[in-house]
């Protein structure tokens, strides 16, 4: 089978892959089309002798693995001139919060630029010889993961310096259909955050960046190239498409449900796995009663979801061989699941169950990754888990309302 996860190979592993001698077999076909895919049978032709960048990583694949960089390269009819990494680098090795560097990739001989080093966005030089950019990442439908800002970020530096910018579009792996807050309120701005919308916002990265252009001002020259056969209800296995970890902590694609469940919850002290072979797949902390937290939180009946007691001891970080106990977060119904509430009721159950365990000194941690002070506010508060999501509604609303002229996909 011909895999190519990732641009720049090690030289053995390139040479290998450039013999030919791997298996013939292709992937069974998928049941949707990718932008990318849309981009390089179709409409590449209007980039026939213009200048091209490509802002991608290890999961800017086709449905057969081949990487995008890889395939417009081999087109001698377009220019390809560089590339341009985000946070975890152009192979996703580096963990989270880690210095890119900027590099000349093995592979395609071609100058690999970071966004996640000294800039995060490509500077007047980077893009000199650039007419057109490329975006083909794939994201996880959480608005605090970074690759959506970046985007947002080269879609800035595009409209400054004249430059187009594509976006080869790709899935919504936990579904297009649900949305759940909170809507981020602006003075929670940041790089996990920079617009005011739902912390799963239901969208693709296509309809992510129609939404910046217009709605938050970017105003860049902008192009989505849509897939064929997606539709909103779709979670990642219904699309037959193979998961390609986007970072070191998200390898399957079950975690990117987890991701919006456990992670903001880590903010409030609850460990989440990190660390383990299920990252986010776990909440608890050290001497926690793993029994009665499952009791408390099957109780609540939050669906899609069952609790399983547990236990894990981290490989590393600060609770490296420790035993700590808790659930295991066993999703049977991807479907239906809601992660953002329930990672609400994690932390309302683990106060009743050990009061001592969340905690919510950390202020600017909390507030920033939730986008709001409410949920900090209503845990101090004593509140349910259905009064503190229950104060989200107006601006899911809201959201929504502005969120349904971006659409791209029944």
């Amino acid at each position: 089978m011909k895999r190519r996860d990732f641009i720049g190979y090690s030289s053995s592993a390139a040479a290998l892959l450039a013999t030919g001698k791997t298996a013939a077999a292709a992937l069974p076909q998928a049941e949707i089309v990718l932008g990318d895919e849309v981009f390089l049978r179709e409409t590449w032709r209007e980039l026939e002798g213009r200048r091209v960048g490509i802002v991608t990583n290890q999961t800017g694949v086709t449905s057969q693995l081949e990487s995008i960089a890889d395939a417009v390269k081999r087109n001698p009819q377009i220019q390809l001139k560089a590339l341009f990494a985000p946070e975890h680098g152009l192979r996703g090795d580096r963990p989270a919060g880690s210095y890119v560097p900027s590099y000349v990739d093995d592979m395609t001989g071609l100058p690999v630029y970071s966004l996640y080093g000294p800039t995060r966005r490509p500077s007047e030089a980077m893009l000199s010889e650039i007419d057109v950019l490329l975006f083909d990442i794939q994201d996880i439908g959480a608005r605090d993961y970074t690759f959506s800002s970046t985007m947002a970020y080269v879609m800035e530096a595009a409209a400054q310096h004249g430059k187009e910018f594509w976006v080869l579009d790709r899935p919504n792996p936990i579904g297009g259909a649900i949305v759940e807050g909170p809507v981020l309120e602006p003075q929670y701005k940041s790089f996990i955050g920079l617009y005011p919308i739902a912390l799963r916002h239901g969208m693709t990265i296509g309809e992510l960046a129609r939404m910046f252009n217009d709605a938050f001002g970017i105003r860049a020259k902008l192009r989505v190239i849509p897939m064929r056969g997606w539709q909103r209800s779709m979670v990642w296995p219904d699309t037959g498409l193979v998961w390609v970890l986007t970072s070191p902590n998200i390898p399957t694609w079950t975690t990117t449900f987890f991701y919006l469940c456990t992670g903001p919850a880590g903010t409030a002290g609850i460990n989440n796995g990190t660390g383990t072979a299920k990252p986010f797949a776990y909440a608890g902390a050290y001497e926690m009663n793993a029994y009665r937290y499952a009791d408390v939180l099957n109780a609540s009946r939050l669906p899609g979801i069952y609790f399983r007691p547990a236990a894990w001891s981290p490989f590393f970080g600060f609770w490296a061989d420790k035993e700590l106990t808790g659930v295991e977060l066993v999703v049977y119904d991807p479907h239906t699941f809601l992660p953002v509430r329930t990672g609400v009721e994690l932390l309302v159950a683990a106060r009743k169950v050990a009061p001592s365990i969340v905690s919510v000194r950390n202020r600017r941690e909390i507030d920033i990754v939730w986008g709001t002070d409410s949920l900090r506010t209503g845990l101090i508060e004593g509140k349910t888990g259905d009064q503190i999501a229950s104060e989200w509604i107006p601006g899911i609303v809201r959201f929504k309302s502005l969120r349904s002229k971006y659409l791209l996909y029944s």
